[in-house]
Order: structure tokens, then C-alpha cells, then sequence
């Protein structure tokens, strides 16, 4: 570990954790400092399989992850139903916070550790990967070319996939008591992120659910839907989350001038690139016998994978605010507010009868 590298206590063993924890050491300016679980059997043998420094604390709490003087911060990937009392916590012992998606399971939850956050002065960020590829800011640009692109009008976003073995019954994020959001707030979160990120995080006025939503037995979310509005220019947004079918995880953006589409955004098919397809002042060949130009293939490498690429940037921040640089940014901590607020109006227009649900920040 060099001095400059940030310290990451880990809570629990989840097993999208293996893959962050991955992420800390690729980084060059992240470690891992410790992990905790309710079994220190488990947490022994998590911090051996991953390859964690031979210097990383084993705990057999959070709590005691958390006491650690040799831990800056901390992420934190427990049920959903257990982020507000841990994250909450977290930043009360003056660690900065590195949340798991959802964040919340309703934005007043979420206010809450915002609030510990602020008060304490650390750093929050969700851990939604994709925006830290160097892909999604090329992507913008496309966006943002009025004249290959021209005026937004309408984005449409999958993510999909099925879970296997005997996910449907017993994993966490199908369970009510532990991820109550099921697949709306596991695969639903990305594609609603998506779209506030192409409006530049503009919130739509209201949100409307797509009629017949799929349960499990126990009443959570397999597979749903929404239309988002902006009540001008036309603009309007749909997406769609599933637990039942195969992985799909595009965004489709139509502009008066252009689109794109990407097939791969929530997790790139090769770490190394990330592709995606863009055209501009398309129109039918002669005789319509094709159209034209054909879309073009744009492939954005990188070296380091998009989640080291997101702990990196979150090193970065603490590294600033702890040299007294730079105050927490609150660009995350709003970013991941807004997606909340369009989560919580897809349940409540659910709950209400499949009506149009206004959005207020």
C-alpha cells in the first residue's frame, strides 16, 4: 500500500463484492483494508479467495469494520434492506460511503443517509459502474452533436436477464424482507439511470407503470415497466426490467438527426471495449432497396474495467476532501436521488392503479 491509496473496509460477503474488491486492487489508488461478516469463518475465507493483501483485517462484525482507524471507507453491498442503518452508521464514524444500487428502498431512506453523509462531511457515491466507462462519456458526445444528433426525443432502455438455479425462490433480491424492489430496483435502477443521464438528469414530470407487472409468491417485482413524460417537445422514455428473460441490456436514443444504440451497457461483453452504434441523416437507399450510411461501429478501449475505473474515481474525491482540497461532491449524491424519485413513482403508480405519477425533486 502506498500513503497516497485509499482504505476500503468491506461489509459482508455479497457476491457482487468479489467483483468490487477486484476493482480496489486494480485501482492504484485503492486497497482493501479489512472486510466484515456475521461469520469470520466466511469473511477468512472470502479476503483468501479474492486475493485480499495479506494486511486486511478479518472481522466477524460490521460494527467492527467500521471502529477501524486503518479504514477511510467503506462499501457496502448488503440487502437493500439494510443499507440505511449501515450506511448511516458509516458516515457517523466519519467514513466515506460507497453504496450498492439500489441505495434505497425509498428516497426517504436515502434522504437519511444523505444527511449523515452531509453532516459528516464524507463522500457518497452509488456503485452504478457503467457511468465511469470511458464508452458513456463518448456516448454523450454523440448526444450532444446537434448536428449529427439534433433535438432528444425518446430513449428506450432493457436490462434483463434470468436468474439461474433456484434464484427465483430463494436469493436476496426476490426476497421482501431483504431487497422488497425485486427486479425494479436490481435491473430497473440501471435502465432508469439511463435515462435521466441521456436528459442530463432532467426529471420527467411524471411516470407512468406499464400495466401487469410480474410476482413472485411473495408479492416482489419480477419483470415491469414505465413510460417517463416531459410534457414538451415531445420527449418520452420507456424502459423495461426482467428477472424472466434473457440478458438484454441496451439503450436505444432517437434524435431528430441521428441515434445510437449500445447492446452491452450495464456490463461490457469484454472488459477491454465497449462498442456501441451510432448513425446520423439516415434515409432510404434507391428503390428502398436498404438505407443509408449503414451505422458505424465505435469501440471505446480501456485498460482498467469500468468498476476499477469507478473506485478509482472514488479515490480520487476522498483523496481530495481528507487534503483539505475539496469538499464532498454532490453531484452523485443528487444523481442517485433523482433515480430513486423515479423508482418510488413507478411503485406508487403501480400501487395506485397504473396512473401517471408526478415527479417532484
Amino acid at each position: 500500500m502506498t500513503e497516497s491509496q485509499l482504505r476500503f473496509g468491506i461489509l459482508g460477503c455479497a457476491n457482487i463484492a468479489r467483483k468490487v474488491s477486484r476493482a480496489m486492487l486494480l485501482s492504484p489508488n485503492t486497497t482493501i483494508s479489512a472486510i466484515g461478516s456475521r461469520s469470520l469463518e466466511k469473511a477468512v475465507a472470502f479476503a483468501s479467495e479474492n486475493h485480499f493483501p495479506e494486511s486486511a483485517k478479518v472481522y466477524g462484525s460490521y460494527d467492527a469494520v467500521l471502529d477501524d482507524p486503518d479504514v477511510d471507507a467503506v462499501y457496502v453491498p448488503l440487502p437493500t434492506s439494510l443499507h440505511v442503518r449501515w450506511a448511516v452508521l458509516a458516515a457517523e464514524k466519519k467514513k466515506h460511503v460507497l453504496l450498492e444500487k439500489p441505495v434505497a428502498l425509498n428516497v426517504g431512506e436515502l434522504d437519511t443517509i444523505l444527511a449523515a453523509c452531509e453532516s459528516s462531511g464524507v463522500q457518497f457515491m452509488d456503485a452504478t459502474m457503467w457511468m465511469h466507462h470511458p464508452r458513456t462519456v463518448k456516448m454523450k458526445e454523440v448526444l450532444c452533436d446537434e448536428q449529427r444528433f439534433g433535438q432528444l426525443k425518446s430513449v428506450h432502455s432493457t436490462f434483463s436477464y434470468i436468474g439461474e438455479g433456484d434464484f427465483l425462490k430463494n436469493d436476496i433480491r426476490v426476497n421482501p424482507d431483504l431487497d422488497a424492489l425485486g427486479a425494479l430496483g436490481d435491473t430497473g435502477w440501471y435502465s432508469i439511470r439511463a435515462i435521466l443521464w441521456a436528459h442530463d438528469y432532467e426529471l420527467p414530470n411524471t411516470v407512468t407503470a406499464f400495466r401487469n407487472p410480474e410476482y413472485n409468491e411473495s408479492g416482489v417485482i419480477l419483470s415491469c415497466g414505465a413510460s417517463l413524460n416531459w410534457n414538451k417537445d415531445g420527449k418520452v422514455a420507456t424502459f423495461y426490467c426482467s428477472f424472466l428473460m434473457n440478458l438484454c441490456m441496451d439503450i436505444i436514443a432517437l434524435g431528430t438527426k441521428g441515434n445510437f444504440r449500445v447492446h452491452d451497457f450495464v456490463i461490457p461483453f469484454n472488459e477491454k471495449v465497449g462498442p456501441f452504434y451510432a448513425v446520423a441523416n439516415s434515409r432510404w437507399a434507391d428503390l428502398s432497396l436498404g438505407c443509408i450510411p449503414e451505422p458505424s461501429e465505435l469501440k471505446i478501449a480501456t485498460d482498467l474495467p469500468q468498476e476499477a475505473l469507478m473506485v478509482h474515481e472514488f479515490g480520487r474525491l476522498v483523496t481530495g476532501i481528507r487534503n483539505g482540497e475539496a469538499k464532498p461532491e454532490k453531484k452523485w449524491s443528487v444523481i442517485s436521488r433523482k433515480t430513486q424519485l423515479v423508482i418510488d413513482a413507478v411503485v406508487a403508480s403501480i400501487k395506485n392503479g397504473f396512473v401517471p405519477v408526478e415527479v417532484l425533486y
